[in-house]
């Protein structure tokens, strides 16, 4: 049985370019970046070139506003809390849109134990950010508004040049969070006015263990992991080289080769959400047009998502599920919830992420075993 693989918003496998690039770093270039002998120069010059392809990804002002991390998570982390303590003279509020992830919420969340108010704006029935209420919401003690670039589960691209606007009116700083975006539509933080940016390696087919921050030139941030000073003493530690090599490479391939992969995906993609829907009361999640092109997310009555993920797997396709199984907790999705889903309507979800192994041959295939499995689960359930 075919293998078809259809979480990359989850995980994705490295690129076999990258992989063949980044492997010098793992033999003979392994040096310590910091040392000054000919084998740390050689290192440090991978770490370098790595900032100059992820800056131009993004149109950074220049590669010093590149700071790697160790992933998404670390890098919402440097950006939520390395803002808001540099700058708790101005105030010591928070924001951040209802369907943010759960490594920008909760470490504005954690703030609130310090002192911190943290304004949660709301979202349409498609996961849009509501323009007027985040209007109404930030005040010019909100010292940094964080709003995704595009969600990960519902694939609504969000409108960031107006939320920019909106924010540097009222507010102080805007931390975007491009991890789910990166690599398949254009990021430009010049033209977007986007003060902070996350990316994640692993998310544009590069390795494990890399992330980056963009900070803007002029952007009060410090450190929330001090230590030997490296990437501007924002975030000490021996830098993983291997990784962010890696991560360099993947962000050249994906600038290049990104309007003609996603073109591709979005064929995918359409065919999938026009046969899926055929099934009986199933429902698209997010944005109908202003969405990731790789992305597909819909909802299905009376049945629950660990069950889908687990029934697909049986056909050999992978695929994910906003319901409490991928949580960690007894909850439905936040972000289902946020766009005003029912508790129950909200567990019944299952979210298909395209990436390069994929191909219009595994429409049907999906398709029918999604049919299958909805049958199967709606015949065992007892609602």
């Amino acid at each position: 049985m075919e293998k078809i693989y259809m979480d990359h918003g989850s995980s994705m496998p490295v690129d076999k370019r990258v992989a063949e690039f980044a492997e010098h770093y793992l033999t003979n270039g392994f040096g310590n970046p910091s040392s000054r002998h000919s084998q740390g120069v050689m290192a440090r010059r991978g770490i370098e070139n790595a900032r100059e392809h992820v800056a131009r990804l993004i149109n950074a002002e220049n590669p010093e506003c590149i700071i790697f991390t160790g992933g998404a998570t670390e890098s919402n982390n440097l950006a939520i809390r390395g803002t808001a303590l540099r700058n708790l003279s101005i105030g010591k509020k928070v924001a951040a849109s209802a369907i943010e992830h759960m490594s920008v919420l909760n470490p504005m969340k954690d703030l609130t134990k310090n002192g911190f108010q943290l304004n949660l704006v709301p979202v349409d029935s498609y996961g849009v950010i509501d323009l007027k209420k985040l209007e109404d919401t930030l005040s010019k003690d909100t010292i940094i508004t964080s709003v995704m670039h595009a969600n990960n589960e519902i694939g609504t691209i969000e409108p960031i040049d107006k939320v920019s606007k909106i924010v540097h009116d009222r507010g102080v700083y805007l931390h975007v969070d491009a991890t789910a975006s990166a690599g398949r539509i254009p990021i430009d933080v010049q033209k977007d006015g986007i003060d902070l940016l996350t990316l994640s390696s692993t998310d544009i087919y590069g390795p494990l263990g890399a992330g980056a921050l963009y900070v803007k030139p002029g952007v009060k941030i410090q450190t929330v992991m001090p230590g030997g000073g490296q990437e501007r003493g924002l975030r000490s530690g021996t830098e993983n080289l291997f990784a962010i090599a890696g991560m360099g490479e993947a962000a050249r391939i994906a600038k290049d080769e990104m309007e003609k992969e996603s073109a591709r995906l979005k064929e995918i993609r359409n065919s999938l959400v026009k046969e899926i829907l055929k099934i009986e009361e199933s429902y698209l999640t997010g944005h109908p047009t202003d969405r990731l092109p790789h992305h597909a997310s819909f909802r299905f009555t009376r049945i629950e998502g660990e069950s889908i993920l687990l029934y697909m797997d049986m056909y050999n396709i992978q695929i994910a599920t906003g319901s409490a199984c991928t949580s960690k907790t007894l909850q439905a999705s936040h972000v289902l919830l946020a766009i005003g889903l029912k508790h129950e309507e909200a567990h019944g979800s299952m979210v298909l992420t395209l990436g390069h192994s994929n191909n219009t041959e595994q429409v049907e295939k999906v398709a029918v075993a999604a049919g299958l499995t909805v049958k199967k689960l709606r015949d065992l359930s007892p609602l």
